[in-house]
């Protein structure tokens, strides 16, 4: 996702992002390189050099870092995000879990009822064209019991592995 533009906002110690999904912001708090009221950000913008997917900032002291939009829509719970990170970490699972099988390819291609080229986009952690469905039924089928667990509150969903 690219960043479209972003401003310091000095009064609410925060930049506020705007990508193609909307306006975001990110305190000044959850950076590693921190403003003070003594090295305030004297320059953000979206960074060329890393696709718009990042914003650079730099201090007047001259100290500078960079921000990933990954960060940002991440702080501000971006529920596209959110999801496709959900799908991105049961395909790690699922790429592990499949080399560690005793099945070849050949068999878990043929009890997913599938073609070859699915299954490989099913491990292709880029491709977010998938189901949660279809992770967890080749997950069931290499051995692999999947919980999903919702908590309320602050509290996240996670995906964890268990040996």
């Amino acid at each position: 996702m690219k960043i479209r533009r972003v401003r310091a906002n000095n009064h609410r110690k925060a930049f506020e992002v705007e990508t193609e999904d909307g306006r975001h912001v990110f305190p000044y708090a959850r950076l590693r390189l921190r403003p003070t009221p003594q090295n305030r950000v004297a320059k953000v913008f979206s960074d060329a050099e890393l696709g718009h997917e990042a914003l650079t900032y730099v201090l007047e002291d001259g100290e500078q870092d960079s921000i990933h939009v990954d960060e940002v829509l991440e702080y501000n719970e971006d529920p596209a995000y959110l999801g496709d990170l959900l799908l991105y970490r049961l395909t790690l699972e699922a790429r592990k879990a499949v080399a560690e099988s005793d099945l070849s390819k050949r068999e878990i291609i043929r009890r997913l009822g599938t073609s070859a080229s699915q299954f490989y986009r099913l491990l292709d952690p880029t491709n977010y064209g998938k189901s949660v469905g279809q992770l967890v039924a080749l997950l069931h089928i290499v051995g692999c019991e999947v919980d999903l667990v919702v908590r309320g509150g602050a509290e996240s969903a996670n995906v964890k592995r268990e040996a």
